[in-house]
């Protein structure tokens, strides 16, 4: 991942995501049309929600971002606002990482129509030979940020991590597109904001299009390099600004049967506390039903057991519940597991930076 700040967005950018933004399969799309240093986002291309402003489909609040039908209106918009689109960026992270023909066929027109096209899925277009020549032919990029980099540019872990001072805080989740790094960059800007420097070490495409400064893609890293760019990434970002605390976002689940991840990030991590993301409405895993979610106990132990650091609070996705009931089951899962709960989306990351402030004024 490039640790380059972003002082400007790089571009105006259309998002694509047909069909999938109301569901999880839209988690990149959330991601950018909630933040992004990377891209000004003009408009999200899905028919299935068009017409609707996204910020409202997803949070209930507008964001003046609306979702269109297709990639000529939203071209077309862009031009009568006066912000002509730049890039096409994939919003869509279906199991798997890959895309239809028809999708293919709509970044290509994408390409022919002059736009830098940007994408995090496992399908590489810059090794498509159709897609590459027509870039080429109009003048533009194609970037596969899920791409690993040459070996000769990765990391193996070395125990420079000791090195660093600042507190280290992992952002873990009970299942995957759970929310964990929404719940990651909220509680960087809390910290931020109260007056505890904090940098963001990003492990998934999403992070890197959102203009993450320091991490790497965790789910395409060779695996003899993984533990060590987890390390680099966190060292990077302590030997470059010293932070008062490193948030690192995390991926899948310790238990999830289909991306059981988590482990890595804590043992080359290293955090010193973990918060933990849980959707209590959720019974199984996402995307397989029959496999059901061990209990938030469980999740619990099972990460306490394997880093030895504990879990000192739990973060609430809020999906299939009403806005009045969010506040009734934080307080029974804080009866339960004994811990502060918060949803960060409703009630903001202050809790947790309280939560935290022991932690923090130890390494003062």
């Amino acid at each position: 991942m490039n640790s380059s700040f972003l002082e400007k967005p790089e571009g105006n950018a259309i998002v694509y995501c047909e069909g999938a933004f109301m569901t999880t399969n839209g988690k990149t799309a959330h991601g950018l049309v909630r933040f992004t240093r990377r891209y000004h986002v003009l408009s999200v291309i899905d028919s299935t929600c068009a017409g609707k402003d996204s910020g409202e489909v997803l949070d209930g609040k507008n964001n003046g971002i609306m979702i269109l039908d297709s990639l000529e209106r939203a071209v077309e918009e862009a031009k009568k606002a006066g912000t002509p689109a730049t890039h096409l960026v994939v919003g869509l992270a279906p199991d798997g990482g890959r895309i239809s023909e028809e999708g293919r066929q709509h970044l290509l027109k994408a390409l022919e129509m002059g736009l830098n096209l940007d994408s995090g899925l496992h399908d590489f277009f810059s090794d498509d030979v159709e897609m590459v020549e027509v870039a080429k032919k109009n003048h533009v990029y194609i970037r596969d940020v899920r791409k690993p980099p040459s070996r000769e540019f990765l990391h193996f872990f070395s125990g420079k991590i000791e090195e660093v001072e600042a507190l280290k805080i992992a952002v873990l989740g009970t299942d995957s597109a759970i929310g964990k790094r929404t719940t990651a960059w909220k509680l960087v800007q809390a910290l931020n904001a109260s007056g505890y420097p904090a940098e963001m070490v990003g492990t998934g495409q999403t992070s890197w299009l959102q203009g993450a400064k320091y991490g790497f893609i965790l789910d395409s890293m060779i695996n003899d390099f993984l533990t060590g760019e987890m390390e680099h990434a966190v060292w990077s970002a302590w030997n470059d600004n010293h932070p008062r605390a490193i948030v690192i976002e995390g991926q899948g689940s310790l238990l999830n049967p289909a991306y059981p991840s988590g482990y890595e990030i804590m043992a080359a991590g290293r955090p010193d506390v973990v918060i933990l993301q849980h959707a209590p409405a959720r019974k199984f895993y996402d995307g397989f039903t029959g496999y059901p979610i061990q209990p938030l106990w469980r999740q619990i132990q099972a990460i306490e057991i394997a880093c030895e650091k504990r879990v000192v609070a739990i973060t609430i996705n809020h999906e299939h519940l009403s806005r009045e009931k969010i506040g009734v089951v934080c307080e029974a899962v804080e009866m339960v597991v004994g811990l502060p709960a918060v949803d960060v989306l409703i009630d903001g990351a202050e809790k947790l930076v309280h939560a935290l402030a022991p932690y923090l004024e130890k390494r003062n």
